[in-house]
């Protein structure tokens, strides 16, 4: 079986990599010339654990390909799949599709024979019914089936998220949709993982509902943090607590700063300007999005506290920017939104991070000074800030780090430590959801 990737993003190469690895034979295309010379060479422009080594090895088997040429890659593809970027339309929040509908213009105009197009890329309900339009109205010749597939991967887990789901879902407008990717999906429903075929809107809109209700959780659990912070109870206990309950489970009960990444801030978004335009408005995501934006900005205001009400001339150390570990991405990550409250407030910023540096500097510039290790950007700072909970910030050597620091104060906004250990040390300690240890 042959499919065609169009997009060689962060969904387009991880699906089309993985798809290989269970046999099929993948072509993955995209416009950008360079990217494709990269993947050619071996070179993968994102970071993902244990993606070089999957792309090098169904490469070298001869499954998989990079090109910058559709026509190429539609020969003799049973299927076609679009994994092109969806963000956020300016102005009113709206999920951009120019990307999705040029990718279908193409197809049609390049397709010779019968094949399922499927969207892999997160397009609002309707998006289905609109491709399928186009499609006859370009090539009335060519019969073209409508699915959607869309993909739960997390960044960082994504290789495993892939191999090993929860379930797939799978929307299709025919039997010989539902046949193709039934025949796809085997090497998964044969190891029992679920494949949930639906219609193609139900299918487009399980993603929006998904990634909404677990963005929810997010933004409830940063609230409770912040009664306990005013009641003295203890976030920790307080999600083990209710995550102990089989109705509610314990992922995505960790408070922080707030939801960043590709996924969450503009899927609450667009599915709001959804459910308006359908005249169902959805209170509780409106409340999420408006919660989880204040919450960035509440967390600059937290650190400004720890440092006596003022950073002012003073040197604020962050450790990490991207908005989670294991991966580069910084799209929409709360660093964006604190470390300028900082540099506004008159700090200067001296940050860290093991793989979002080259990011950190398309996006902050100048502004601020880029370290090589942890401990270099701590010296003589006046705090640190835990912004990202990568692993090896997890066990910094406590005496080392205050012997830098000009003062002991430590924002630990992931809740990496334990109270008792950072008082232990003689630190300044401030978490989320947990009263300070005097």
């Amino acid at each position: 079986m042959k499919i065609a990737m169009i997009g060689t993003g962060y969904v387009g190469l991880v699906s089309g990599t993985c798809f290989s690895e269970f046999g099929t034979h993948v072509a993955c295309v995209d416009k950008d010339a360079k990217k494709i010379e990269r993947l050619q060479r071996g070179e993968i422009p994102i970071f993902e654990p244990g993606l070089d080594e999957l792309v090098k090895r169904n490469v070298a088997s001869g499954r998989l390909s990079f090109t910058t040429s559709l026509k190429e890659a539609l020969k003799d593809a049973e299927a076609v799949f679009i994994a092109v970027g969806t963000p956020s339309r300016r102005g009113d929040g709206h999920a951009d599709l120019t990307y999705v509908f040029a990718a279908v213009d193409e197809i049609a105009d390049l397709l010779d024979h019968p094949a399922v197009i499927v969207t892999k890329s997160t397009v609002p309900v309707g998006t289905g019914q609109e491709i399928a339009r186009r499609l006859k109205e370009r090539r009335p010749g060519i019969h073209c089936d409508v699915a959607s597939n869309p993909e739960f991967l997390r960044e960082g887990s994504a290789i495993e998220d892939f191999m090993h789901p929860d379930r797939v879902v799978v929307g299709v407008n025919s039997e010989r949709a539902q046949e193709v990717l039934a025949r796809l999906y085997r090497p998964l429903s044969q190891n029992g993982v679920p494949v949930l075929f639906t219609e193609v809107p139900t299918a487009e809109l399980i993603k929006y509902a998904a990634n909404a209700f677990l963005a929810t959780k997010i933004t409830f659990i940063n609230e409770m943090a912040d009664i306990c912070e005013k009641v003295g109870a203890n976030i920790r206990d307080v999600s083990k607590g209710i995550g102990m309950d089989k109705r509610i489970g314990t992922r995505f009960l960790l408070p922080g700063p707030g939801y960043g990444g590709s996924c969450f801030p503009k899927d609450t978004l667009a599915l709001l300007r959804l459910s308006e335009e359908a005249g169902a408005p959805t209170r509780i995501v409106g409340a999420v999005v408006e919660v989880n934006e204040a919450r960035k900005k509440k967390m600059t205001e937290k650190i400004i506290a720890a440092c006596g009400g003022s950073v002012a001339n003073k040197k604020i150390a962050v450790l990490g920017l991207t908005f989670k570990p294991n991966t580069d991405d910084m799209r929409d990550s709360p660093s964006l939104v604190i470390v300028p409250g900082l540099l506004e407030a008159g700090a200067t910023v001296h940050a860290y991070d093991p793989e979002g540096m080259k990011e950190a500097k398309a996006h902050f510039k100048d502004s601020i000074v880029y370290g090589t290790d942890p401990y270099e950007v701590m010296e003589s700072a006046h705090a640190l800030v835990l912004l990202t909970e990568w692993n090896q910030f997890r066990n910094l050597d406590l005496a080392r780090v205050k012997k830098l620091l000009k003062e002991p104060t430590v924002v630990d906004m992931r809740n990496v430590y334990k109270r008792s250990e950072m008082r232990k040390a003689g630190m300044d300690y401030s978490s989320i959801g947990r009263v300070k240890l005097v």
